[in-house]
């Protein structure tokens, strides 16, 4: 496969927290060096906000140059400051509302999916680029979490919006994320954990999939 190649299964998503003392431009970089990509959730929660701003500055560039497009979570007033593709809207249906209205496709808006179906189909009709299945920083288990599975799974299945799905800590739990027929899977501390080869990590976790996530229909 080609750095062009789009492949033709469910694609990595990275999220990556500016307060972890682990995931430094360079690390994020890294990854990046690993292969296929197709976005970055940069987290601002818990950071300064010029410190934040420094962080997103030194990632977006670089990772845009590859082809990988970087969303901010949280902090619209970054997100344009820095140049991003989008911003990730957490709240209610009604706050991803505004911010797609807001931004009128300027950038690409995501937003949390709930924690249920009814939550996740007031979520849907507000229109947002994606839904995102579960909680950033909360991947410490090995495996992805079961609700967050069978709603991707039921997502997917039903609604034409596309889903990234959170994985776990340990590459294996890629299988079952790839499996409910998410377009997306995110991983972070399977990628950015303390004493984790990024690249290695982000190769290792597309050869999974290229061996094991269902092919989407043409």
């Amino acid at each position: 496969m080609t750095d062009t190649t789009i492949p033709n299964r469910c694609r990595l998503v990275l999220t990556a927290a500016a307060k972890d003392a682990n995931v430094t431009p360079a690390r994020v970089s890294a990854a990046l060096e690993g292969g296929d990509v197709a976005s970055l959730i940069l987290v601002g929660e818990g950071a300064n906000d010029a410190a934040f701003q420094d962080w997103c500055e030194a990632i977006v560039g670089p990772a845009q140059a590859r082809g990988v497009a970087v969303i901010i979570a949280g902090d619209t007033r970054i997100a344009g400051r820095v140049g991003a593709d989008g911003i990730h809207a957490a709240g209610n249906a009604q706050d991803v509302g505004e911010a797609v209205k807001k931004q009128n496709g300027r950038m690409m808006v995501g937003a949390d999916g709930g924690k249920g179906r009814h939550e996740a189909l007031e979520i849907g009709e507000a229109q947002p680029d994606y839904v995102f299945f579960g909680r950033f920083g909360h991947d410490a288990k090995p495996e992805a979490h079961p609700r967050n599975l069978d709603l991707a799974e039921w997502w997917a299945a039903m609604i034409e919006i596309p889903c990234i799905v959170q994985a776990g800590s340990d590459l294996a739990s890629l299988d079952a994320a790839a499996a409910t027929g998410a377009e997306f899977v995110a991983l972070s501390a399977a990628i950015f954990a303390e004493g984790v080869d990024a690249r290695a990590a982000v190769a290792e976790a597309n050869r999974l999939l290229d061996a094991n996530a269902p092919r989407f229909e043409e």
